[in-house]
């Protein structure tokens, strides 16, 4: 797949979103650059302002299996991943796969579960594999995960811990519509959803050749340096008590690849990165803060990308 065919695919699963979602085009670019680059994305706001409509209507767009894990208290591990279950007939087990075997996975309110049922989304997201009795089953291609959580709903939950938060991407907030936004959604919505009538637009086939071709982007040398140089800086923060890792480092370079693909460029900007560093980093960050000054991360990345000097070389296609 070309470049220019990784253009036309995002640009048709942007087209079939907005047709549900008003507004939020930058929300809906983060999410597509994680796909294509093999990511997975948190979303995380106040209830009611279309994170699972965004999961849904992505899935819609693309034809390939859907699944929506609704975590709760009680939610097992084996709930997610699958169990082992004994046939009286054969008198041997045989592994039934969860509901975590699909492409694109919706892991609905994820810190309302248990620490161990939290977990168990850990090899699936980082390995793309599940183990169970000492076997492992590859899990299907692409896959990509799509968790909510509410910040303001605290009791009963339990916050992610900094082992899962690392397992995403990017982080998001989708925000309150404008004045003009919210009434183009009670026009859209006044009589049935539109995404009842969502159709594909691409199949789970095309989006993983789109992810192989977004790994050709060129990455100038000097923009893999300033890549470090931020990450290097964030660990050096006055206030920092848990930097951005290696593997930070990855997710912004492998992300702002898909983004300059789906911007139909070869190549890699300085203003690719600073557009995805803050949702890349800072859900990764552990900062000293003061009582009520929490969810600092954002500022910790912004103060580094204007402590590091921005590479000034001309990157030609």
């Amino acid at each position: 797949m070309q470049i220019s065919q990784v253009k036309a695919l995002a640009d048709a699963l942007r087209g079939n979103i907005s047709k549900v979602i008003v507004g939020k085009e930058a929300v809906v670019d983060k999410v597509l650059a994680a796909l294509l680059a093999g990511g997975h994305v948190l979303l995380e706001d106040v209830p009611g302002t279309g994170k699972t409509m965004l999961s849904r209507a992505l899935a819609k767009s693309m034809r390939g299996s859907f699944s929506r894990i609704q975590f709760t208290p009680d939610l097992l591990p084996s709930d997610v991943t699958g169990v082992a279950v004994f046939s009286p007939k054969t008198a041997e087990f045989s592994y039934k796969p969860g509901p975590v075997f699909a492409n694109l996975v919706l892991a609905d309110e994820i810190n309302r579960a248990t620490p161990r049922a939290q977990s168990s989304m850990l090899e699936c997201m980082e390995e793309k594999q599940v183990s169970s009795d000492g076997t492992t089953y590859p899990l299907p291609a692409p896959f990509f995960v799509i968790a909510t959580q509410n910040p303001v709903e605290t009791q009963g939950t339990f916050p992610l811990p900094e082992a899962q938060l690392d397992r995403f991407m990017v982080k998001l907030s989708m925000g309150y519509p404008t004045l003009q936004e919210q009434s183009a959604i009670l026009a859209r919505f006044i009589q049935d959803s539109p995404q009842d009538d969502l159709e594909p637009v691409c199949t789970a086939q095309e989006v993983l050749e789109a992810q192989r071709a977004v790994r050709a982007v060129r990455v100038h040398p000097d923009i893999l340096d300033y890549i470090g140089a931020i990450c290097e800086r964030t660990r050096r923060l006055e206030d920092a008590l848990l930097g951005a890792s290696p593997r930070a480092a990855l997710a912004l370079m492998r992300v702002s690849q898909s983004y300059a693909a789906m911007q139909g460029r070869s190549y890699v900007t300085p203003e690719d990165v600073k557009s995805l560093a803050v949702p890349v980093l800072a859900h990764r960050l552990i900062l000293r803060t003061a009582y009520g000054q929490g969810g600092r991360g954002g500022e910790a990345v912004k103060e580094a990308l204007e402590a590091v000097p921005v590479p000034t070389e001309t990157v030609e296609e």
